[in-house]
């Protein structure tokens, strides 16, 4: 059967269209290049690039005639030198029209190719078929369950691709490369993509199996997943083919135009090419971030003597969207619309065509949202949720819900898409990005008829001051906002850059660094208690900057800089395995990453997480801290204090990610507000490692050789690194054998030896006297240990299943023998019932406390020492600050709470004879959060003090939302300092029920959720 007959021809219809539409394109003199052209001189050779060591350069050699020798190129050079042959060949052979190469190299950035609508398991599928491979077989079952890991190490999980080879080079139909030319493949392709059926899917890839290798139907795989993974980016792909390649792209999204328009080098883009045109989506102009001060800030909107005002906007919580219009009178209703979002990808379907579109949630409004006369425009503004029924917005991350609703029942009452604009770049023809933003407005106000709650203009405040911004700032907090930009009206609209003339400006809140940073994951750290592991906390870090990847660093690296496991729900794990699952891999502490991941302290590896993905593959987590501190222990030399993850940021990735640079510009401007208080270096911690003299083991009289534990394979993580010496069976709390105990450690992780000096940091466990414990007691080197402490820490983090991995502190109980110097640290970490701070008792542990406090007597009821409370306190903050896991009383620790219901229902409850049991106020609801607040180590006061109270939590059903509003407004108006965050007891009792501080924003009072 013909393939033309399965899917009909458009070509010459296309190319019809094409050579109207772009009369100046290039046409190629000779045929394209065959397809294994581009896996042979292209992709493999980048590929290469990324698997070579990292190690010291090689000796210096003599230069060539142009200075430099093949041997002297750092990576970066040598992938533009591998990308700049292949076009130079290219032109050569074939001619100026690179886009069929551009279109497989970038199968991403190609919007003119419809989608597949295939992934890897259906792709798995129809190979399986194809090469008729038994459904029960290995190779079967590797391609339909490649997520799992495989029986051989060949390809490790997550790599479909890589499993695709392994079946395809064992039943390949052609060993040698293929006959197959660019052109044929991209012609199957287009067929695939509006390929619908089956039948017609199996009959495409069966031709490209017959006339492909294995190697070149791998990469025709990662083309069809759009997933190359070829260790460059399109950036320097454009740089090496035109100088306004990137430029061009920025603006107009378009691969085509670029290779079109830009097929000569020689020929820079006009001024008049490199502005918006219509119905092509660019990358717009955004706000820098907030500054140290407001007066820096009004400095940076370059005021004059006659000209001092700058403009306030609200900052909306919503998706930043474009909207393309223009008068078509093949359209029903006489106009063509077009969305897209900040990331390019459109919306058309969801928010309409038309204004008949049964289909469009907001353009079947617009029918009468233009003045007379405008044939064509540009908007940019903020797509929000609205809701009717409170007439205020709903928060970000219900807006695809609301529109697909308002698409199944326009005229209900429930939340609906509302977009305010907020500029025009483009109308009836004329690029109005050169224009300056009061120009552009008078415009915009001029073409436009907003339709309340539908379709409205952005308002804005002209100011001159600093007591201008605080006085839209108290507003914000008062309504319960996102924040405010501050723009420049004198300046022109600069597409694809964040530039001053627009700045952020949010409330500053109390416990909080001054922005949420928007981290890429990079590693992942396993839970206790999940035979197999689930991710429970994540490495995160900062991608390296343009000046790094020239020095010849892969743009996708990034350097470690914290660890977040505070913040997450089950449901926002469950969505992050959604997104990375099959994408992990195993952490090789011999062969690691470099490449794409820098961890500290070079081959110590600091903070070396379980499990590392590849950032192209990650996801993006807005992260909360309450400061930067120093540590040694990531890359960057700086830390996170107390992170808490925010929310995932779907719409960013790996290249919008928080870079380096714009973190330490982010926390140079903080730095100047707080330098004494939360930014304070203190280099006497930093304590450099003494290096100890390793001394020639001596032979302990009486050591034997015993029969080593079989080793099960692991199932925690709890004892990762650490070295163990064990000695002798267990006693209590249950009878081991040695061997059982030595079994018990390694399959937590652990790394057994027969000495105490054969690795460093051995711990010894014992739980009697023999000859070996009595000769490492008497050499004074190291404390003996009882297996009950490892019994212990196995047992706790079972409890503390999904929360990170907890190693116990020593107990007096634990300790069969101490070093003298330990002893006092040791005591400290129980109470003096020897109660742990750090772990549950057991029953009977419990009832032998008991007795002992009666014993006590008058001791026990001794108030308790402040100094030893201060010292145990610090003790505990010193572990949480080293990355322990809070615990549950350590919850809401330096936070200071105040309930507003306490004393509003006091004064609504005087004089009522039906006042509630327990004291009118203090329903059972209020009195639970008020002592779980306790419990958790928050300090609860009896008055709104506005820079010391850090949460206000409202009991939303005894306060009416004009109270609340009356709340927020006394706060706004009370200081211009730090601001408490204004939560319901949701907040609270959800925080108290994960184990850890969720965002505030998520249950905040008197807005619509």
């Amino acid at each position: 059967m013909d393939s033309d007959e399965i899917v009909p021809d458009h070509t010459q219809i296309e190319l019809e269209d094409l050579d109207e539409k772009y009369p100046n394109r290039p046409h190629n003199r000779g045929q394209t290049l065959p397809f294994h052209e581009l896996y042979l001189n292209l992709f493999d050779p980048l590929s290469e690039i990324r698997k070579r060591p990292k190690g010291p350069s090689l000796a210096r050699r003599k230069a060539g005639p142009n200075g430099k020798s093949a041997t002297t190129l750092n990576p970066y050079e040598i992938r533009r030198d591998i990308i700049a042959r292949f076009i130079s060949k290219w032109r050569k052979e074939v001619g100026d029209d690179i886009y069929p190469a551009f279109r497989l190299i970038l199968p991403d950035k190609d919007r003119d190719r419809p989608m597949y609508g295939i992934k890897e398991k259906v792709i798995g599928k129809m190979l399986v078929k194809i090469m008729k491979i038994n459904r029960e077989s290995e190779d079967a079952s590797s391609l339909l369950n490649w997520k799992l890991p495989g029986v051989t190490a060949a390809r490790m999980a997550g790599d479909f691709a890589g499993r695709c080879y392994d079946v395809l080079s064992k039943r390949p139909m052609r060993t040698e490369p293929g006959d197959m030319s660019i052109e044929e493949v991209n012609k199957k392709l287009d067929d695939l993509s509006v390929a619908t059926k089956e039948d017609q899917q199996i009959h495409i890839l069966s031709d490209f199996y017959r006339r492909m290798n294995p190697e070149e139907l791998t990469w025709l795989i990662r083309i069809i997943l759009r997933q190359m993974k070829v260790g460059t980016t399109e950036r320097t792909l454009f740089h090496v083919w035109h100088p306004d390649a990137e430029n061009l792209y920025s603006i107009s999204s378009s691969l085509r135009r670029v290779c079109w328009e830009l097929h000569d080098p020689n020929i820079r883009l006009q001024a008049e090419d490199r502005g918006i045109g219509l119905m092509q989506c660019f990358q717009p102009q955004l706000a820098q971030f907030q500054m140290h001060s407001f007066e820096q800030m009004i400095s940076r909107m370059r005021p004059t003597e006659d000209d001092p005002v700058f403009w306030i906007e609200e900052k909306m919580d919503g998706e930043r969207m474009q909207l393309h219009m223009a008068a078509d009178d093949s359209v029903p209703g006489g106009r063509r619309f077009r969305f897209w979002s900040r990331k390019a990808k459109e919306y058309t379907y969801l928010y309409g065509s038309g204004i008949h579109d049964e289909k469009g949630a907001l353009t079947r409004h617009m029918g009468h949202a233009f003045a007379e006369g405008v044939q064509s425009l540009i908007l940019d503004g903020e797509m929000i949720t609205w809701d009717p029924k409170q007439d205020a917005p709903v928060p970000f991350g219900t807006l695809k819900t609301a529109a697909l609703a308002e698409q199944r029942n326009p005229f209900s009452d429930g939340p609906r898409p509302l977009f305010r604009v907020f500029d025009i770049l483009y109308l009836n023809g004329t690029d109005l990005t050169k224009y300056t933003l009061r120009d552009r407005r008078k415009a915009l106000e001029k073409v436009v008829n907003p339709i309340p709650r539908r379709f409205e203009i952005l308002e804005y405040y002209e100011a001159t001051t600093v007591a201008d911004i605080e006085k839209r700032l108290r507003s914000v907090v008062a309504e319960a906002s996102e924040g405010l930009v501050l723009k420049n009206p004198r300046s022109p609209y600069r597409l694809n850059e964040r530039h001053d003339d627009w700045m952020k400006v949010k409330p500053e809140y109390m416990t909080e660094f001054g922005e949420s940073l928007d981290l890429i994951v990079i590693g992942g750290y396993y839970g206790s208690g999940h035979r197999g592991g689930n991710l429970a906390s994540f490495l995160c870090g900062l991608r390296v900057d343009d000046q790094h990847a020239s020095q010849g660093a892969d743009p996708m690296k990034c350097w470690s800089f914290c660890k977040v496991g505070g913040g997450f729900t089950a449901a926002d794990y469950q969505e992050i395995r959604h997104h990375t699952d099959g994408k992990w891999h195993e952490w090789d502490p011999k062969k690691p990453p470099t490449a794409l991941i820098e961890l500290a302290g070079g081959d110590a590896q600091h903070e070396r997480p379980d499990t590392w993905i590849r950032p192209s593959d990650s996801v993006v987590l807005c992260v909360k801290a309450a400061s930067v501190s120093v540590s040694d222990q990531f890359r960057l030399g700086l830390t996170l204090r107390f992170p808490r993850f925010k929310k995932l940021r779907k719409d960013k990735n790996w290249e919008s990610a928080l870079s380096i640079q714009e973190f330490l510009d982010l926390k140079s401007n903080v730095e100047q507000e707080h330098r004494e208080r939360e930014f304070a270096v203190d280099n006497s911690r930093k304590q450099k490692r003494v290096k100890r003299a390793v001394k020639k083991s001596l032979t302990i009289a009486g050591y034997e050789e015993e029969e080593e534990a079989r080793y099960f394979g692991p199932s925690g993580h709890i004892f990762d690194h650490l070295n163990f010496f064990v000695m002798t069976e267990s006693i209590t709390p249950e009878k081991k054998t040695k061997a059982e105990l030595e079994q018990l450690i390694k399959a937590n992780g652990g790394r057994i030896f027969q000495t105490h000096t054969a690795a460093e940091d051995t711990i010894c466990i014992a739980d009697r006297r023999t000859v070996k414990v009595v000769s490492v007691q008497k050499s004074g080197q190291a404390n003996i240990v009882r297996p009950s402490w490892l019994i212990d820490c196995i047992r706790q983090n079972e409890k503390d299943a999904g929360l990170p991995d907890l190693l116990l502190p020593f107990e007096p109980r634990h300790m069969f023998f101490m070093l003298e110097d330990h002893v006092e640290d040791i005591k400290l970490n129980v109470d003096r019932f020897m109660d742990s701070y750090a772990r549950d008792l057991t029953v009977d542990e419990l009832k032998e406390i008991m007795d002992q406090r009666v014993l006590f007597g008058h001791q026990a009821q001794e108030s308790f020492d402040r100094q030893s409370a201060a010292r145990i306190e610090a003790q505990i903050q010193r572990k949480v600050d080293s990355g322990y896991a809070p615990l549950r009383g350590w919850l809401f620790c330096n936070l200071k709470f105040f309930f507003p219901t306490r004393q509003e229902n006091r004064a609504s409850d005087r004089g009522k004879n039906n006042a509630h049991p327990l004291g009118g106020v203090d329903d059972i609801r209020v009195t639970l959060a008020r002592n779980t607040a306790l419990f958790g180590g928050a300090q609860i006061l009896n008055s709104l003090e506005v820079g010391a109270v850090t949460h206000v939590l409202i009991h939303t059903t005894q306060m009416s939302p004009a109270s609340i509003m009356a709340l927020r407004q006394s706060i706004a108006l009370g200081s211009t300092s730090k601001i408490p965050h204004l939560v319901s007891l949701d907040w609270l009792e959800e925080s108290w029920k994960h184990g850890t501080l969720l965002d505030e924003e998520m249950t905040v009072p008197g807005r619509c959720c």
